[in-house]
């Protein structure tokens, strides 16, 4: 199956529930993306927002990774698998969006934004970063668009919105492949 059908299949057919929240994983991976077009973000800020949990699809049972208190580094995982298929311009801020994240929630007005999920998986994701970890995270090359990614992440867990559909985002995808 070439990538493109495989990844539009895994959208179409994952129907599990974003872990914590109520919405599916491919209805918050599309919403992340559907908040970047309307921040004119560029097709590569798109593309890492469409695809940053991927990883979350090829993991087993990430419900059962959390449960267990697990972190199973599903932005490693998402990375390792896509970055031969599209540019580091998208695929270095899916890596580094976790520690965004860890990075966004050194100020608790973000972190009084997260949901409880996003709480939960934080601690299990190593928590908020340090001082020396988040001047490390800003020297990335990548580090303003991980940020931005993160962002449109956690707004992205809206229900009873008008949503597109993966189809709509094929051309894009295909656009992006090298």
């Amino acid at each position: 199956m070439h990538i493109l059908d495989k990844i539009i299949s895994n959208f179409k057919n994952n129907k599990s529930l974003y872990i914590g929240e109520k919405l599916t994983m491919s209805d918050h991976m599309i919403q992340s993306a559907m908040l970047a077009e309307k921040s004119k973000c560029n097709d590569d800020l798109i593309c890492s927002c469409l695809l940053h949990d991927y990883g979350h699809f090829i993991i087993e049972n990430p419900d059962t990774l959390v449960k267990n208190n697990e972190d199973g580094e599903h932005e490693s995982i998402g990375y390792e698998y896509l970055k031969k298929f599209f540019s580091k311009e998208i695929v270095e801020p899916i890596k580094y969006h976790v520690l965004a994240k860890r990075y966004l929630a050194r100020d608790n007005k973000y972190l009084g934004l997260l949901t409880e999920a996003s709480k939960i998986s934080l601690k299990i994701q190593g928590g908020v970063l340090n001082d020396k970890e988040s001047e490390e995270f800003k020297k990335k090359k990548y580090f303003n668009n991980s940020v931005l990614v993160r962002k449109f992440d956690e707004a992205a867990k809206k229900t009873n919105i008008k949503m597109k559909s993966i189809d709509n985002y094929k051309s894009l995808l295909k656009s992006k492949l090298i």
